[in-house]
């Protein structure tokens, strides 16, 4: 069973982020939600029509740009965003390929045939795509994959732009990308969801510790550390730097400060250290 009866609802202005392993059942809802496969039982609407009984509304509410980006690999670019704007049924066609070139970052390329242009240009082909019809979703399946570090920068501002006014869906493997873009995180794992709440909350309610990383002024020993009430586990960064876990319903920064007066210490820094969207992801998925 690839999905497994998941439940969940995304609104409009709201940017979501689809996470798990490969294999999880992501790109699975995605193609049973753009219509691409039917779904074996259940059902679902997009922008308020059903998948099953009115899925050619649903494609025409949708811009959708899969795992693998399918491209005719012989057009010029400028001619396939102009193909597809005719197959959408979009009005004012040319000014709509100028200003989706624009915000892709195609300029220079319009030109040229689609096949000779890189992993991270065709990308952005795919992309312009999706957004060409002005859909009122968006559901992108690995949308920077490919781009360098400058083009990942502009597509995530673009796709933030854009989910100000729009339902986006996004799945992706880079957490910094969810981080960066995501007002919330649907994580699934074998067909279920396992998570789904924003980002900052995950980061909380997932963790059983809480984390501090604190650099002594002089030398002392992890038995020393450990010593302390509450301690539950002690990592050496270096000499003086350590990294102490403690029970989440304890502060443990008095406990710490009391600690380095009794044992002639200065403290040069003390910080919480917070769990990172991929800790949580391999809580919640590694097995």
């Amino acid at each position: 069973m690839a999905v497994n009866d998941i439940t969940f609802s995304i609104s409009s202005g709201e940017v979501v982020g689809f996470l798990g392993p490969n294999g999880a059942g992501k790109s699975t809802t995605m193609k049973m939600l753009t219509c691409f496969i039917p779904q074996t039982s259940g059902s679902a609407k997009v922008n308020g029509f059903d998948i099953g009984e009115e899925s050619i509304k649903v494609r025409q509410s949708v811009g959708y740009l899969p795992e693998h980006n399918p491209l005719y690999l012989d057009m010029y670019v400028i001619e396939y965003l102009g193909f597809v704007a005719n197959l959408q049924g979009v009005k004012n066609t040319k000014t709509t390929i100028k200003d989706i070139i624009a915000d892709t970052g195609l300029e220079l390329e319009q030109r040229k045939k689609i096949g000779a242009l890189s992993k991270g240009y065709r990308q952005r082909v795919g992309l312009a795509q999706a957004l060409i019809h002005d859909p009122e979703v968006l559901i992108l399946d690995e949308p920077t994959s490919g781009l360098d570090p400058n083009q990942i920068e502009d597509i995530r501002a673009l796709i933030k732009r854009i989910g100000e006014k729009k339902t986006v869906m996004l799945s992706t493997h880079i957490m910094q990308e969810v981080e960066a873009i995501c007002d919330r995180v649907i994580i699934i794992d074998h067909g279920k969801i396992v998570a789904d709440d924003s980002t900052s909350n995950l980061k909380t309610s997932t963790s059983r510790t809480v984390s501090y990383l604190v650099e002594f002024k002089g030398v002392t020993s992890k038995s020393q550390i450990k010593a302390m009430p509450w301690v539950k586990a002690v990592v050496q960064e270096s000499d003086t730097k350590w990294i102490i876990d403690s029970n989440s319903d304890n502060n443990m920064q008095e406990d710490i400060f009391r600690f380095a007066v009794d044992n002639g210490l200065v403290i040069t820094s003390l910080q919480q250290v917070e769990n990172s969207l991929e800790d949580v992801f391999h809580k919640l998925t590694k097995k």
